[in-house]
């Protein structure tokens, strides 16, 4: 599953930045960005068009599937999901921030925060959607096998690491 999770992950990651960051040659930019929730309200001015149900949409959309890419390339069934949320929302939200970076040294390209605010809302929103269900199904379906002990077959003892409370083995 992990496998599979990070090659989503890489090939997803590498269409959004084919997506963000080639150069695009426009006659006219409007200038970047930094004011929190400025462009959705001047987009939200306009009254309701395909145009800001496009625009706003597509930033929610475009990182939405690292909701649930990230925790999947994890792989953990056992995490709070409060955790897991504000893992995933912060790395979705990093990874936004880089590829907003990354778009003030290219041609035609302005950033934008709000952009990284929709991003990030997207994350959270499929993360909602998916990652909660899927892990109570899967730690259903596989959770027997988190509460047996592996046993050392000719001798019947556990690994020492399940034998002491709190002890960690790093080998």
């Amino acid at each position: 599953m992990r496998v599979t999770g990070l090659l989503l992950l890489v090939a997803h990651l590498s269409i959004v930045a084919w997506l963000t960051l080639r150069p695009r040659t426009v006659p006219w930019m409007s200038a970047t960005n930094l004011e929190p929730l400025a462009t959705i309200r001047a987009e939200l001015a306009h009254g309701p068009s395909w145009g800001v149900v496009q625009h706003l949409g597509g930033s929610v959309l475009l990182l939405a599937p690292l909701g649930v890419l990230l925790p999947l390339s994890a792989g953990r069934l056992n995490v709070s999901p409060l955790v897991s949320l504000t893992r995933t929302v912060f790395a979705g939200a990093m990874i936004s921030l880089a590829i907003e970076l990354l778009q003030s040294g290219v041609p035609g390209r302005v950033p934008d925060i709000d952009s990284v605010l929709l991003a990030s809302l997207g994350v959270a929103l499929a993360h909602l959607a998916v990652v909660p269900g899927a892990r109570r199904r899967l730690r259903r379906r596989y959770g027997d096998l988190r509460e047996a002990t592996p046993r050392i077959p000719r001798v019947e003892l556990a690994p020492q690491a399940d034998v002491l409370s709190g002890s960690r083995t790093y080998l």
